[in-house]
Formats: structure tokens, sequence, C-alpha cells
């Protein structure tokens, strides 16, 4: 899926006698998939910090002697895709504040920093930059008045109203925490005794780290060197977001203490059990939906094929594709086996449709190798609203299952039949309670505050999030109206 992007991931350890620079660079390296646009990695020796960063992947940003020369016994690093503030170098993380007192990475977003400006106001500081800088401004605006790093921390705490896993990095300690609703991820891990900090579980399996729990939601985790400790900053209200399990963590990750691998073969079954379709094959669009396809496959016993092959050394780059290339679309990333495919009554399992033009031309290239017919399955149900906590999702008014009926999505992709899986489907597969995840994108139920983008969410009866009632049930969010949101927009 290429048209709704992660938001970025994070890594941090502190321990003595380790090579805390190099461990985090091969922790970033198991997060790329979290965000490929820039990399950055800072240590503390206890008297000074160091960073390295630049736009690039991981293995673009650091070579052997830029990895040997972060001293140190506390490192964090950051992958990036663009939040708030776009895609420019000084918004590369970690992020250096208080006069490099601290380094800070955050995943997730801030959709409102209205309550960190009026707090910096106040302490006489004003910030014009990303989300995550004006966090870093408002920490160092709390220790101009003599507050300690960690007390800074809690200091501006309420005031971050929105999406975050962050780690604050210090001379002498690693401070990890998440907001109220535990939106995003954030996992703890031991090496050799020492805590190491990490956006997806994965990345502790990298470096030979035992995962021991997650950060809680509304807590702040300090590791020093008296150990790691913890401190409630906020009551939890967990919405952890499902998109994790649907599309952005690794499939060898564990999410919630619920392997994300087994949750996604078991949103192939729960499809098999909403609709089964006479096929001669199913096939994976590759490469989260995999293991979906697979459980299709052993719930229908349809034979399961890779009937698209991935460039697996496609990523961000910055070079433009000419123009031909450009009109190829898909195909630069994805081309059919027309051996699997030919003749063939297919079943084609994708991860989401959000803007649509991606899986219409996927239709468009299995029809093309010789495909008989093209069942499109979705392993989640259809995407209406965007998302504001740190997922790059289009705008409202180009959500394809915003402005059109299944039927209609059905046409436009030029597929035989279209499926997605239900809301209650993809609940059962997850195993976790609905009232414990953020299904924001689906029905347009924002669990923390959005601010000022409240007002460009349109529902079916016309009106905005900001004059809906709180405690929406699920019929009260129905797909809009197609002339509403053109009148909006």
């Amino acid at each position: 899926m290429e048209e709704a992007k992660e938001k970025c991931g994070v890594f941090g350890i502190y321990g003595k006698g380790l090579d805390v620079a190099r461990l985090t660079y091969f922790g970033l390296y198991a997060l790329q998939h979290r965000g490929q646009e820039s990399a950055g990695i800072a240590t503390s020796d206890g008297e000074r910090l160091r960073a390295r960063k630049g736009m690039g992947l991981v293995a673009q940003v650091f070579d052997e002697e830029s990895i040997t020369n972060l001293h140190g016994h506390i490192a964090i690093g950051h992958n990036r895709y663009s939040t708030t503030g776009g895609s420019k170098p000084e918004h590369i993380q970690p992020m250096l504040g208080g006069k490099h007192a601290f380094a800070l990475a955050h995943n997730g977003n801030i959709p409102s920093t209205t309550a960190l400006w009026n707090y910096l106001r106040m302490c006489g500081d004003v910030s014009e930059a990303s989300d995550s800088r004006i966090v870093v401004d408002a920490i160092s605006a709390a220790m101009k008045k003599g507050a300690t790093l960690e007390n800074a921390v809690m200091e501006v705490y309420p005031f971050i109203t929105g999406a975050f896993s962050i780690l604050v990095m210090g001379h002498d300690r690693l401070i990890a925490m998440r907001d109220r609703c535990g939106i995003r991820p954030l996992s703890i891990g031991v090496i050799d005794g020492k805590y190491v900090f990490s956006s997806e579980t994965c990345a502790l399996q990298t470096i030979g780290a035992e995962y021991i729990r997650d950060v809680e939601p509304g807590e702040m985790a300090i590791a020093d060197k008296k150990g790691l400790r913890s401190i409630k900053l906020a009551a939890a209200d967990p919405k952890f977001d499902v998109f994790e399990f649907v599309y952005f963590a690794r499939q060898d990750s564990t999410l919630l203490g619920h392997p994300v691998y087994e949750v996604r073969k078991n949103f192939g079954k729960q499809l098999a059990k909403e609709r089964k379709i006479k096929a001669d094959v199913v096939i994976p669009v590759p490469e989260t939906a995999i293991p979906t396809a697979l459980g299709y496959s052993q719930a229908t016993e349809v034979p399961f094929e890779l009937g698209l092959s991935k460039n697996r050394y496609i990523h961000r780059t910055f070079i433009q594709p000419e123009q031909h290339l450009r009109e190829q679309g898909v195909k630069m990333k994805l081309t059919a086996i027309p051996e699997v495919l030919k003749g063939k009554r297919v079943v084609a399992v994708d991860d989401s449709i959000v803007r649509g033009t991606t899986s219409r031309q996927i239709v468009r290239m299995l029809f093309e190798a010789g495909a008989k017919e093209v069942h499109f399955l979705v392993s989640s149900p259809p995407v209406r609203f965007p998302d504001f906590y740190g997922i790059d999702t289009p705008r409202q008014d180009q959500l394809v299952a915003a402005l059109k009926s299944e039927e209609e999505t059905c046409r436009y992709l030029g597929a035989t039949s279209l499926q997605y899986l239900t809301l209650q489907g993809m609940i059962s597969a997850i195993g976790v309670p609905e009232s414990k995840l953020n299904t924001s994108c689906f029905t347009g139920r924002y669990p923390i505050d959005i601010g000022e983008h409240a007002s460009e969410i349109v529902y079916d009866d016309g009106r905005n999030s900001r004059t809906r009632r709180k405690g929406n049930t699920r019929k009260d969010v129905p797909r809009m109206r197609n002339r509403r949101l053109a009148k909006r927009h």
C-alpha cells in the first residue's frame, strides 16, 4: 500500500559497556519500514551529546566511521517519514534542545499544537516549527526556568495533545513516554541487564534483546544508573491504532501480546467466513497481505500462489523517474507473473484501499497478465476518515470510500467483485476489545481531540465532528454523501 505511509520509528538504549550507537543502528535498520525519508542517532557519554543524521535510508546516512564517532553509553535513534513540517532537513530527528542538554525522538503526530504554543508564549518563547520541534522547545523553556529534564518533561506532558511515543535522552538518563491512549507502540527490552526501547519488538530481536513489556499509555519510564523506574503522568485510556496490525508493523513483531503474523492470518480466515469465492488461485499484494492471503487460502482450500512479484529494493528515492516510468506507476514496484494468473479466477488480497489508484492499477495489471476474473479482498474496513495520529492518509475528499459506495468502488477498480473485512470481523481477528482500539480511520471516532482539524471531517448527516455529540454509535458514522463533501472542499 503506497497511499498511506508510516510515520516514524524510534529506538533507544541505556547501557554502559555496550556499543550503543552500533546497536541503535541495527535497531533502526530493523525499523526501516516505519520511515524511509531520513534517519538519525544521538548519543551521550555523560557529559556531551553527539548526533549524526541525514536524508535517506539508515544505510545511506551512516557508515563505519560515523558510528565509531558516536561515543557514549546512551543512544536514541529515529527513522522518519514527514509529519507536521514536511520533508526538510531541519526536521530530521533526533532533535537537540536545551542548548544540547537533551535529544528527542518522536513517533506519532500532534494534530493541534495550540496548547504547546500557548505554553511557550507563557514562557516568553515562540516556535513555528514542526510538532516535534515545538515539544523540544517547550521542554527547553521549562528547563530555562530551572526544571530538571524529568520535571520539564512532566510539566510539558499535559500540553502535548496528540499521539506520541517519545524518547528523550539527557546526559545521564533515557526517558520514554506515551500518550494516555497509547495510540503508537513503544516496547521495552533488556540486553545484558541494560534497557532498550523500540517502536516494535522486531528490533529487539534483531539486537538480541529480550522483550519485557510495553511502555504503558500515560506512563513515563526512566532508565538511568539506578535501573528502570516508572511515573504515571496520565490516567490510561488505551486506544491502540488498529492500522499497526493491518499494515504498519512488521509481521515478526508482537503488539499487545498478539503476534502480528497470526493476526493477519486471522484476517484471511475471517474474510473466508464472511465471503467464500469460487476461484482457482489466491494471491497476496506483497508484502503485508501475504499472511492474510495464506489464511484465506487455508480456510477455503483455494491454492495460494505468489502472482505478484515485488522489487525488494524499491524505497523512497530522490531521483524522479522519467515520464515513461511515471506512467508505469505501480509497475515500478510490482510485476505480475502470467504463469500463475493466465485463464484463472483470481482472489487478490490487499491490506487496505485508500485513494484506490494503486488498487486500480493492480487490478488492471492482473487482467493484462491473463486473469479471467479478479476478486479484490481487503483485510480492513473501508477507510472513510483521515488519520491525525501519525499516518500519512490523504484528506477526506481524496479517500475513495468516503466518496463512493462499495459497488461504485468496485466499478472504479475494474474488479470482478470487491469485499472488505467488516469492522467487527477485524476486531474479532485481532482478539482485542474494540474499546481498547483506535478505529478512527474507519469510524470517524477520534479518541484524542484533533483540534482545528475537527472542522475538516464531514459525516453523512452533513455535520462535522465539532458539532456532533460525543459517544457516537457505529450507525452514527455512515458513508458521507458526495454532495456534502464536495460542498465543504
